[in-house]
């Protein structure tokens, strides 16, 4: 006679295919993550070229239904126009960069002599065997392979450009079947058109966010190169630009273009009073910008959780290096707002949100009337109805 079976005294077996998919799901992570790194300057390219092109399709469609008395300006007109504008910007701004980077790393090399010296001195205090063992470190330190390394990640950077300007062309090329392909792909116009409106939510968002964080690098910038004018910096053009630039990573940024500026000064002058006195200066400038300006523009755009801005930033650094910082914020807004409207994601949105209280239907901008709504949604990518070719027989 079998034994009778007991109940809530016996260990629970796991199910076999919820540890299928624990499985799989971990394997699939390791892929995209290897390709992640493998094609990461392609990939980088890539995004930063959706980013500047999201960035103008706005802007696109406003010209394109602009009138000009019984003219309305043409939308490939349009979008010729802000591409050659993009890509006159991108040169110009790359110009820049490369040569202050230059101009830094060849004053660099005539501080070389004079940095193990002046960083010692910073340690003095302790004693002189610390002093003596701190310059006798820093002395061995190789700057000059490097400044190699650097100078050669910069000369990518020109490549880099070259191919943002390509893949912006590509996709100004294909907006104008977005809402289409849209379409036919959900096979339902409804869902396309909601799916496109989270799109525009994207799009809108990091476009905000851009905008307010030029704005605010670029007078931070001014005012750290009116300060380094004032007391006589050798680099305070190039202080100003690294500043502009630096202050894009979230968080960490202002810090280091702070230190940097202060680590510049004191190897110019070896004053520790005056190098005190920059450094509390350019630090109250980028605290008043960064954590007060800043926010009151930036307003609840983002919503983001500072603990999640800091762990989307140590991974994308660690995938795509100094790129992957620069994009971390606007990857983490698009990762928000699409893990928002699906529900088995939205705890990973919560989480993400600085309230916890994420994007909802109720934040969805409305998709604006248009007579061939029903057909083509309407979204950032897509332009006006009118200037949509005839559909294919």
């Amino acid at each position: 006679m079998p034994a009778p079976k007991t109940q809530g005294t016996g260990t629970r077996r796991p199910d076999p295919y919820r540890l299928q998919t624990g499985a799989l799901v971990i394997i699939a992570f390791a892929v995209v993550l290897f390709l992640l790194v493998q094609a990461r300057f392609l990939l980088i390219s890539l995004a930063t070229a959706i980013v500047l092109f999201a960035l103008t399709s706005d802007a696109i469609n406003f010209i394109a239904r602009q009138r000009v008395g019984p003219f309305r300006v043409p939308n490939w007109l349009a979008s010729v126009v802000a591409l050659a504008l993009i890509s006159a910007a991108l040169l110009t701004l790359t110009s820049i960069i490369l040569t202050q980077v230059n101009t830094v790393l060849f004053t660099t090399l005539t501080y070389t002599d004079r940095a193990p010296e002046a960083l010692a001195a910073m340690f003095a205090w302790m004693g002189e065997d610390v002093e003596q063992a701190v310059f006798n470190s820093v002395r061995t330190v190789e700057v000059s392979g490097y400044l190699r390394s650097l100078a050669g990640q910069a000369g990518n950077l020109m490549q880099g450009t070259v191919l943002v300007i390509l893949f912006v062309g590509f996709l100004f090329a294909e907006r104008i079947w977005f809402s289409t392909k849209l379409t036919n792909f959900f096979g339902d116009p409804a869902q396309a058109e909601r799916v496109g409106r989270i799109v525009g939510s994207i799009i809108h968002r990091v476009n905000y966010y851009l905008l307010v964080k030029t704005l605010v690098s670029a007078v931070t910038g001014l005012m750290i190169f009116g300060l380094a004018q004032i007391f006589g910096l050798e680099l305070a053009v190039a202080m100003g630009v690294i500043t502009f630039i630096l202050n894009y990573i979230p968080n960490i940024g202002s810090i280091v273009a702070t230190v940097l500026l202060a680590l510049v000064a004191y190897v110019q002058f070896a004053d520790p009073a005056m190098t005190l006195a920059i450094f509390l200066i350019a630090g109250a400038i980028q605290f008043v910008n960064g954590n007060v300006i800043d926010p009151m523009l930036m307003g609840r755009a983002l919503r983001l959780s500072s603990f999640g801005i800091i762990i989307s930033l140590a991974f994308w650094a660690a995938v795509w290096g100094i790129p992957g910082m620069f994009l971390s914020v606007p990857i983490m807004v698009g990762m928000m707002i699409v893990c928002s409207h699906v529900p088995a994601l939205r705890p990973i949105a919560i989480l993400l949100s600085r309230e916890g209280l994420p994007e909802d239907e109720g934040d969805i901008p409305p998709a604006p009337e248009s007579r061939e709504r029903a057909a083509r949604p309407s979204s950032a990518f897509a332009p006006d109805p009118d200037e949509l070719p005839g559909e294919p027989d």
